[in-house]
């Protein structure tokens, strides 16, 4: 599995920064409580959580049960426990750890999802006012060929008036990819190579299509494919309303 350098670096602090901590916490270990020095190990897993992934957040709340363990509680710089109160502070801490990693990560998720939503939706509307208005359709073309190449992260995208030719991978009304008239997973096995297709319609009369490349590597969500294909189909609109296609 390969990890973004974001992830990666919050792996190597989520082992580091607890075992730093409790060196730190060595000098007061006798005189403070376990459980305040339990709770200090919590702000670590808390902070690596809000930064990283959810792989690194258990990861923090492992190191730090770890370290509570062999520095903070007696017999010091071993792993054993002996005392029966410090033993169920360690299992609290990586209890405490690991939901507390699981709560950032789907926080964390949650609003990606909105900021995404966000921003597809206003691309969404302003393409939908551009069609709407008496401007010109080669505008909303353009539009639509540069949000489609964030949206989907195309390495080229361009836009054929008239006549089908051909029979390439198709992006379907659905948000599905086909090929050679059988679905394609694009979740698990990626773009399928080539060209891919995007129709235009508007009130039912084709209109055009657009073809593009996607980057390699990229997996684009289903909801970023079903926003491409609200855009491509105002586009059929806009040129439906202008009248008959252009020769290009």
């Amino acid at each position: 599995m390969r990890y973004a350098l974001r992830d990666r670096i919050a792996l190597g602090v989520a082992l580091a920064a607890p075992l730093a901590v409790a060196l730190i916490l060595v000098p007061f270990r006798t005189g403070l409580a376990s459980t305040n020095l339990a709770l200090i190990l919590v702000v670590v897993v808390v902070a690596v959580s809000a930064l990283g992934s959810r792989l690194a957040g258990a990861v923090a709340a492992l190191s730090s049960a770890v370290w509570f363990d062999f520095f903070l509680t007696r017999p010091f710089e071993r792993f054993s426990i002996t005392d029966s109160n410090d033993l169920t502070t360690a299992v609290l801490l990586l209890a405490v750890g690991l939901a507390v990693s699981q709560l950032a990560a789907r926080a964390r998720r949650l609003k990606v999802i909105t900021v995404t939503d966000a921003g597809l939706l206003a691309r969404v509307h302003d393409t939908a006012r551009l069609a709407q208005s008496a401007g010109s359709a080669d505008a909303v073309v353009g539009l639509v060929k540069g949000q489609l190449t964030e949206i989907l992260r195309l390495r080229d995208c361009r836009f054929e008036y008239g006549t089908l030719l051909g029979h390439p991978a198709r992006l379907e009304q659905d948000g599905t990819v086909v090929v050679d008239r059988e679905p394609w997973d694009v979740g698990r096995r990626g773009w399928p190579d080539g060209e891919i297709e995007l129709r235009a319609a508007g009130n039912g009369h084709y209109r055009g299509r657009f073809m593009f490349r996607p980057e390699p590597g990229t997996v684009p969500s289903r909801q970023a494919r079903l926003v491409a294909v609200t855009l491509a189909d105002d586009v059929g609109t806009a040129l439906d309303t202008a009248g008959p296609a252009p020769h290009k």
